[in-house]
């Protein structure tokens, strides 16, 4: 594959994004929102609940942000350059594929992991300057920080494949935008239930959901490109 042509893509929609406002603030009101519950909830907790922080982990709560917000964006990257017209010109050039999708792939992947990791340092920041005394060492964890750090990205390329593969075969841009959410769903709910301790957290279980994902990637590039039909998209069929 091309370099140059994976970042011409790459550059070209990132310029897209700047443009379109309703995906930056969308992208922006996820995080927030994401972001306060377990704020709220750590700046409720008084000193005595130290103990019980030991078999939760809150931090991991946070990774519904990188399951959710790169979908939001990643949703419209093809059905919505094909609603405006500019996604034909693209497909004439001799691009690949695989390079096109990649493409894309790497210009929701990148913002979304900034924005992922800029909202965990807020969050252990504000714990750390405002919880109750005791609160802070019992909820920053160094394991759990870690598997902030490697979780991330693995979540958000299956919530990006995912939602680039919706958008193959949408004809509208919030239609593709809300099954791109509900598909991501399940991400969510088994970082919540393993945040709350529902899941009891473990190095093999992490060991095992960090292959599956990291195949789950793999698989869903190879996927998305299979199903990227470009006579379909050019004639418009379904």
């Amino acid at each position: 594959m091309s370099r140059r042509r994976i970042g011409a893509i790459f550059r070209k929609e990132l310029r897209e994004y700047r443009r379109n406002r309703s995906l930056v603030v969308g992208m922006a009101i996820i995080p927030l929102v994401f972001l306060a519950q377990p704020l709220v909830s750590v700046f409720a907790l008084p000193a005595s609940a130290s103990a019980q922080l030991a078999h939760r982990h809150e931090l991991l709560y946070l990774l519904a942000i990188p399951a959710l917000a790169p979908g939001l964006m990643a949703a419209y990257s093809v059905v919505g350059e094909r609603q405006q017209g500019t996604l034909e010109p693209v497909l004439t050039t001799p691009i690949r594929r695989e390079e096109l999708l990649l493409g894309k792939a790497l210009a929701v992947f990148l913002p979304s992991l900034a924005v992922s990791y800029a909202v965990y340092a807020l969050f252990l920041a504000c714990t750390a300057l405002f919880a109750s005394p005791g609160v802070a060492p019992a909820l920053i964890r160094v394991p759990d920080i870690v598997a902030q750090v490697i979780f991330t990205p693995l979540i958000a390329g299956w919530s990006i494949w995912l939602a680039i593969g919706i958008s193959t075969r949408a004809s509208e841009v919030r239609v593709a935008q809300q099954l791109s959410m509900l598909a991501s769903l399940p991400s969510v709910a088994v970082t919540s239930l393993i945040a709350f301790d529902v899941i009891p957290a473990s190095l093999r279980l992490a060991a095992a959901l960090g292959v599956v994902l990291l195949i789950l990637d793999r698989v869903g590039w190879r996927l998305t490109s299979a199903m990227f039909d470009r006579e379909r998209l050019i004639v418009g069929t379904k």
